[in-house]
């Protein structure tokens, strides 16, 4: 096999894994061997004292993994914004003259 071929993933899962977790908070923490993120789900709708919360993952990777993950959420965070910024541009005026502004002379 060459080294520079590309290799194709085929990834099973069963219904409740590919249904997810939803969270809404996030802890990242490091060893000297590996990185671990911790998802969880909390209420932040409490004003005072401890914010109740449920953890719904907890992964741990590798460090070389963490760089590939942190530059895929980039690239993809990247593509997010730059659709929603596309979204939100004003639309053209197809209408009537008279609904534009007028331009002044001085």
């Amino acid at each position: 096999m060459q080294e520079d071929a590309e290799r194709h993933f085929n990834i099973h899962t069963d219904p409740d894994t590919m249904a997810g977790h939803y969270a809404n908070f996030a802890n990242v923490s490091h060893s000297d061997y590996e990185f671990t993120i911790t998802f969880a789900r909390v209420d932040h709708e409490v004003d005072e004292g401890e914010v109740p919360g449920v953890v719904v993952s907890r992964i741990s990777l590798a460090p070389r993994f963490m760089r590939e993950l942190i530059d895929a959420m980039e690239d993809n965070f990247s593509k997010w914004q730059t659709r929603e910024g596309i979204r939100d541009l004003p639309e053209l005026d197809d209408g009537d003259a008279d609904d534009k502004p007028e331009s002044q002379t001085s």
